[in-house]
């Protein structure tokens, strides 16, 4: 008996095209229902949710397992409206073939131009189904026509049954096949099957869903035509949807793409590890338990905590980015009353099963936003907050989500050179095909930097949004190859150069002509023939651009492309000055040079240079001291020869990459040996004469030579911005790092955190009444969930607790970085690359050793002071004892 074959088939179609009737059919004929069911009746067997039920739409993907002739087929349903495109796109991580429905009364539409783009992206094998056939005018000749002209030559009608028209027309769509008709006059079945699953040949077939016409030979065309993946033995899986079931319990939607998956099986992606605890197959609303799913088959999985839509499993590596993605931004305002801090992470448990929307607290402006699809995917998340929390939400007009990117090559230079660390990147920016994303390349020699910095090199750039200089908005459409780089044998570490990756690429930024970039609509605008010209008018005041595709019983239509902020609300006027009779449809078409750009730059008022942290320049070393070069100074520092000038040097077919550090302000030396002994020299003395003995004020003394040391090799401008007059001291303590590091606080932690902390904020109060300088108590709140940025008096002490995802030494670190024109900073931390980072800044470092002698001599020196203090004299102590005796006797007479 031969075993089924099994198949994972996606069904696509642009909203209203019949994609659920023809579900519904499907399931019919082929036995798995025994009724039709109706999307305007409300009883469809995939459309269960309640909100579909109530719009008539499909905004979830949901599957159904049927079996037809030899195949068991998994169907996943997924929805047409394009607001609810990313939930589609996600899916198609997981489909064997596609069905394409397309709507014989409208041909081929916008948003189905959209799904053929991102069919022929994921190489998924298509099938056509032109639906709603039985409705006056349709044109079978014509919508093939048009099916060729606008997706491929190889649509081919596969409904007129086996003929030597059939044979031509396969062989018309593929040189491959040409060759094997004229060789033997016929193509075999083989041949097709092939054809198909290499989207050589798309099968098309024409009917009607709601009256069955057309189903069964589709059907049958599924069964005979479609060929089975191979998988392998070792597990795999992808992960394409998260959802939560009517108890609450997080539901992993996933695809086994090798081995097989049994209940308690641990499961990991490479950086977490979790159990099984069930494993469902759902059909519809109903689902069942099984103890083993093997590869091929689609299930839904509880247990697992930490996984995510795209995500790979076992031998499946990474994460599958989407390519559709939302182009406006909304502000969620809670009702009055409500705790936004606590109210975060439930938003965020929301996000889980979108994760489009990319809940975030934007700090500056004290909001929650979310990114959104458009108005419809609005009121379907209002109604999800208000049913899985009972809270009412609402939602602003949106603001349009930017991007950047820039116009022409340039190399981009990151130094990261703090006493005890070395590394330093370049980077070949260049401008990317429109739609291209960001690609990243390494064209650097080994011997120049080592394969293993390289692909860490390579990490960095991958794991950040990296964002640009003129709005502070998302980078794309970007080549960047490392093309040269450095390590130090001993000093340098892995997070040395994600900082060298980091400020190579914001340097490359600041010195291109970067553009900026907003999302575009395509539309297909249809109107009485009239208003056309209204039309058109329209659309040249919203700087957009159209052209007339067709004129039919009275209607024009149009068709064009518009910067989504002047288009968005345009279907409320059509609808108006149509009266009801014009109709639009946009969807997405990526990103194009802003209209407005210099307009859009100057309301949003971003300053790449006081991004701390997004620094622009770099840090360098010399004599011990680290110190802080700008974006447009770092080349003159650099330690690598420039990329693009040594290969634009005349004769000089391959640049000599690795040049001596001797044009680094303040380095004598000619070569990286002698660098080296430079570099190893000022890392000794630091090491030998900095934190020993009884030193504080002269470690003080001793930090505040070194960084005049260091302005003195800087720049002019540097040096100068030093000078001025005497500062007031501000002393910056990262609070937990001190208690874990003194042992009678460490002690007093393990009990009761409060009490250490408490102790601390004492000491350091009583500190501050002596030396009258400003003191701040930095405390990490990095891992609670939704905690915002605090600060608050402690006494005549400031205490602060970060916000969630932010670090102590971060704060620290920006504090400084903006306040020290201001104040003479002093850091007290035992963290050693925040150590590093504090000298690289200019501030005064002193360790958990140093905060606790100093304390301690304050501490002594009040103690001294309270004992020399004149004591209290009376009268009766200066005069001789006869004036006493009559004083005494004046009181007994009294």
């Amino acid at each position: 008996m031969n075993r089924m074959k099994k198949l994972v088939i996606g069904i696509l179609a642009h909203v209203d095209a019949g994609k659920t009737t023809l579900s519904e059919s499907m399931l019919y004929l082929s036995g798995k229902i025994r009724s039709l069911g109706r999307v305007d009746n409300r009883n469809a067997f995939l459309d269960t949710h309640e909100l579909e039920k109530l719009r008539k739409i499909t905004i979830f993907s949901k599957q159904a397992i049927f079996e037809f002739a030899d195949a068991q087929i998994t169907l996943l349903d997924t929805p047409g409206h394009v607001d609810f495109a990313a939930e589609m796109e996600r899916t198609l991580n997981v489909l064997d073939y596609a069905i394409l429905v397309i709507s014989g009364a409208d041909g081929v539409q916008g948003h189905s131009k959209t799904l053929w783009r991102l069919l022929e992206r994921y190489c998924i094998p298509t099938y056509i189904f032109i639906n709603k056939m039985d409705q006056d005018g349709t044109d079978r000749q014509k919508l093939l026509a048009q099916l060729k002209k606008e997706f491929d030559e190889g649509c081919v009608a596969f409904d007129e049954g086996l003929s030597q028209h059939f044979d031509e027309q396969l062989a018309m769509g593929d040189e491959s096949l040409l060759e094997i008709y004229l060789d033997t006059g016929q193509i075999g079945l083989d041949h097709i099957r092939q054809a198909i699953k290499a989207r050589k040949v798309f099968p098309c077939y024409f009917g009607s869903a709601l009256k069955l016409q057309g189903v069964e030979e589709f059907l049958e065309g599924l069964a005979i035509y479609t060929v089975q993946p191979g998988y392998p033995i070792e597990f795999g899986a992808r992960v394409f949807k998260i959802s939560r079931d009517d108890q609450g319990n997080r539901l992993t939607h996933l695809k086994l793409t090798g081995g097989s998956l049994k209940v308690k099986d641990l499961l990991t992606n490479g950086e977490w590890e979790e159990k099984v605890n069930q494993i469902r197959i759902y059909s519809g609303e109903k689902y069942e338990l099984v103890g083993e799913a093997e590869a091929g088959s689609v299930c839904a999985v509880t247990g697992l905590t930490q996984t995510r839509p795209g995500e790979g499993l076992g031998m499946e590596k990474g994460v599958r980015k989407p390519i559709l993605e939302p182009v406006l931004s909304y502000q969620i305002r809670l009702p009055e009353g409500y705790d936004v801090r606590q109210f975060l992470p439930k938003l965020r448990l929301l996000e889980d099963e979108v994760p489009e929307l990319n809940i975030v607290w934007d700090e500056q402006l004290q909001e929650i936003q979310a990114r959104i699809m458009g108005d419809v995917q609005v009121e379907i998340i209002q109604s999800l907050i208000q049913k899985s929390f009972g809270v009412d939400v609402q939602f602003d007009t949106g603001k349009i989500l930017y991007k950047e990117t820039i116009a022409n090559a340039v190399e981009g230079v990151g130094h990261f050179e703090p006493l005890g660390h070395y590394a330093e990147v370049h980077l070949l920016l260049e401008p990317g095909e429109r739609g291209s994303g960001l690609e990243f390349a390494v064209i650097c020699p080994e011997e120049l930097l080592a394969k293993n910095w390289q692909r860490l090199v390579l990490t960095h750039l991958a794991e950040k949004t990296h964002i640009g200089v003129l709005t502070g908005s998302p980078i794309t459409d970007l080549k960047i190859t490392l093309v040269s780089g450095r390590a130090h044998l001993n000093h340098t570490q892995g997070g040395d150069f994600r900082e060298a990756t980091y400020r190579a690429v914001r340097q490359g930024l600041k010195e291109a002509e970067s553009v900026l970039l907003e999302p575009y609509y395509s539309f297909q605008l249809e109107v009485p023939e009239q208003m056309v010209g209204r039309a058109m008018t329209d659309i040249s005041n919203m700087h957009g651009s159209c052209t007339i595709a067709e004129s039919h019983g009275g209607m024009t239509t149009l068709v064009g492309s518009a910067p989504v902020v002047t288009m968005r609300n345009y279907h409320r006027e059509v609808a108006a000055y149509t009266r009801g009779q014009g109709s639009l449809f946009c969807f997405v078409a990526g990103y194009r040079p802003c209209h407005n750009a210099e307009a859009v730059i100057a309301s949003i008022g971003y300053n790449s240079e006081r991004d701390v942290d997004n620094p622009t320049g770099s840090i360098f070393c010399s004599q011990g001291a680290g110190f802080s070069v700008s974006w447009d100074k770092v080349k003159e520092y650099m330690h690598l020869e420039s990329y693009l000038q040594a290969r634009s040097a005349p004769g000089q077919d391959e640049p000599d990459q690795a040049r001596s550090p001797e044009r680094t302000p303040g380095r004598s030396t000619a070569d990286f040996d002698a660098w080296d002994a430079d570099f190893e020299h000022d890392y000794f003395e630091q090491a030998v004469f900095a934190n020993k003995g009884k030193r504080n004020s002269w470690n003080r003394r001793k930090l505040d030579t070194q960084n005049e040391i260091a302005a003195k090799r800087r720049p002019a401008e540097l040096k100068n911005s030093r000078q001025g007059e005497p500062k007031e001291m501000y002393l910056l303590v990262d609070g937990y790092n001190i208690i874990h590091a003194w042992p009678e606080l460490q002690k007093l932690a393990e009990g009761n955190l409060d009490t250490a902390r408490t102790k601390l904020l004492d000491r350091l109060c009583s500190y501050q009444a002596m030396k009258k300088c400003l003191v701040m108590v930095v405390f990490d709140a990095y891992q609670v969930p939704g905690h915002q940025e605090s600060v608050s008096d402690y006494h005549n002490i400031k205490v602060v607790f970060t916000k969630e995802a932010q670090t102590a030494d971060q704060f620290i670190e920006r504090f400084a970085n903006e306040h020290q024109e201001k104040y003479r900073i002093t850091v007290a931390t035992s963290d050693s690359l925040e150590q590093l980072i504090t000298l690289g800044a200019g501030s005064v470092l002193l360790s958990a050793e140093d905060l606790f002698k100093e304390l301690e001599h304050v501490k002594q020196q009040a103690a001294e002071a309270n004992n020399e203090a004149p004591k209290r004299s009376f009268l009766g102590d200066s005069v001789d004892s006869e004036t006493r005796a009559q004083i005494e006797s004046l009181r007994d007479e009294g």
